[in-house]
């Protein structure tokens, strides 16, 4: 840390290095200077040493430029064979050098982060292990806890990534104080606010009198606690004080299901994800009769700063006015939405690819009526017409074809007189097959279900979507009415939902006859003047 030079310099001449035993241990080493402080958060390991190749590559195998973190390759003299009788490993580790033209050479693949700095140092950045994506965004947590221990009162300190899936992950810091020192969560959420942009901020803050360390010495991320409603960054409660703020209270307070939410709170620290947020987004079409694009809510993710953005959208007229969402006609070659357009046609880019395949599983425990569970399934078909689409051509133009409901019938493969093991192993094939089993748009099928035996008290059903067809959102809202339609049948209760006003195809009518002529213009200059005439060629 810079703290430990900065207190001994005037006694002691620190200097720097890096390593691993790959690379007989040093690869990089240089002098600790102050001078660094301005462009690194942490101490710069230095330069490389002779007969060293350093490469700082992104997961192409690309350099990276300057200040841009990647993944330390070390080539050179010093590379090791290998590991001992560990041929797949030392292969996952030990690449060819696409660098230099002597035959056979290697460059070690270290797995730690780093960012060269203008004068040609390098300032290490953690593992790569250590990097993790939240709301789309890629984050170095190395980078959030080198802020951290820029604080005078913080000793040690780590981040670490909470939640069970890509759509609710957040971000904890745990920190150890120095002796003697007083200081909580809510000082270093001031402290380090001014330094990383808000998808960095850790939404909570817990304070520890020592971290845990594994036997050899490192931080056992695993061995971390869970945080305590009490750790989480809670901002004093301000009330609406506009009829905007107060009708997006309102919204919020029902996606997020809280009972209250002040104007200055953050939509993504109060648990908001992407698929809430998309909510949000359809919730405020709705509400205010104007269309906001998504990416206001991440920009402008407080009450405060989003009603802000729709007077302004009101007042320029920036905002879309989009018309009324209503149940067309099924007359003629019915549209795709423009996100089904372009999942089309990477489809006919790329024929038979399971790239866009969306996997489930669930694992039913007790007695399984299949009969039921199969009208369940047949009567989700029957209410939604995008589980029975299929997209056909004409002239290279696509267009939607709705089918008529068909009783679904699960296939059955029954895995109960198999040793546990094998049944393990065949279980975990019979899934990857599925996943991986492409759907053909042009006939479809593009929902598919099996259900495997595993004894008489445990199922497991598979279910495969197209994302042209679903996507994350629509998959729960699926394996809800199964559930909802099963439990009725099953009780001899009276089956039947709220028919939907509304289907897939309607929206993609309704988006169809609104984005075109001066709307679609206005659209087009904005990504026009954003990305120029004559936008970089993506590699």
């Amino acid at each position: 840390p810079w703290e430990l030079a900065k207190r001994f310099k005037d006694r002691v001449h620190f200097v720097n290095g890096y390593g691993p035993t790959e690379g007989t241990i040093g690869a990089i080493w240089g002098p600790v200077d102050d001078q660094y402080l301005k462009d690194a958060i942490s101490v710069p390991i230095g330069r490389p040493i002779t007969n060293a190749r350093i490469y700082i590559l992104d997961n192409r195998l690309k350099p990276v430029p300057i200040g841009v973190p990647g993944e330390i390759f070390i080539g050179g003299t010093g590379v090791s064979r290998g590991y001992l009788k560990r041929p797949a490993l030392t292969a996952e580790k030990f690449i060819p050098d696409p660098f230099v033209d002597q035959p056979g050479a290697r460059m070690y693949r270290t797995g730690d982060l780093a960012r060269w700095l203008p004068d040609g140092q390098i300032e290490f950045m953690g593992r790569v292990d250590f990097q993790v994506k939240i709301r789309g965004f890629r984050i170095e947590l190395g980078e959030i806890e080198a802020q951290i221990l820029r604080h005078p009162a913080v000793k040690d300190a780590v981040v670490v990534a909470k939640g069970n899936n890509p759509d609710d992950k957040y971000l904890v810091a745990y920190f150890v104080p120095e002796p003697d020192q007083e200081i909580e969560g809510e000082e270093i959420h001031q402290f380090i606010k001014s330094h990383l942009p808000e998808y960095m901020i850790p939404a909570a803050y817990v304070k520890m009198e020592k971290l845990p360390l594994t036997p050899n010495g490192k931080v056992n991320r695993r061995a971390l606690p869970d945080p305590a409603e009490a750790d989480r960054i809670v901002q004093e409660y301000v009330p609406p004080s506009t009829p905007e703020e107060e009708l997006l209270s309102s919204i919020w307070e029902d996606i997020l299901n809280l009972d209250k939410v002040g104007v200055i709170s953050n939509f993504f620290y109060l648990g908001g994800h992407s698929l809430l947020a998309t909510q949000l987004a359809s919730r405020i079409r709705d509400a205010f009769d104007l269309e906001v694009p998504l990416k206001e809510i991440f920009t402008s993710p407080t009450i405060r700063q989003l009603a802000k953005k729709i007077q302004q959208y009101k007042t320029t007229e920036k905002g879309l006015q989009a018309p009324p969402l209503k149940k067309a006609e099924r007359t003629g070659k019915l549209p795709l939405s423009f996100a089904q357009q372009r999942l089309w046609f990477l489809d006919q880019l790329q024929p038979g690819s399971s790239f866009y395949n969306i996997p489930g599983a669930v694992r039913l425990i007790g007695d399984l009526n299949i009969e039921a569970l199969e009208q369940s399934l047949s009567e989700v078909v029957r209410r939604h017409e995008t589980l029975r689409t299929t997209f056909d051509d004409e002239n290279g133009k696509p267009f939607v074809v709705i089918h008529e409901a068909q009783p679904v019938k699960l296939p059955l493969i029954d895995l109960s007189n198999l040793p546990e093991g094998e049944q393990k192993e065949q279980l975990k094939k019979l899934t990857l097959e599925e996943n991986r089993k492409p759907f053909d748009l042009k006939t479809g099928p593009l929902f598919r279900t099996q259900l495997i035996k595993l004894n008489e008290q445990e199922h497991v059903i598979l279910l495969t979507m197209h994302h042209i067809i679903s996507d994350g959102w629509s998959m729960g809202i699926f394996l809800q009415e199964i559930a909802t339609f099963y439990k009725h049948i099953v009780e001899g209760k009276e089956t039947k939902l709220p028919e939907l006003e509304i289907q897939y195809v309607d929206y993609a009518i309704w988006q169809q006859n609104w984005l075109k002529g001066e709307v679609l213009e206005q659209e087009l200059n904005f990504w026009r003047e954003t990305l120029g005439m004559d936008p970089p060629v993506l590699e």
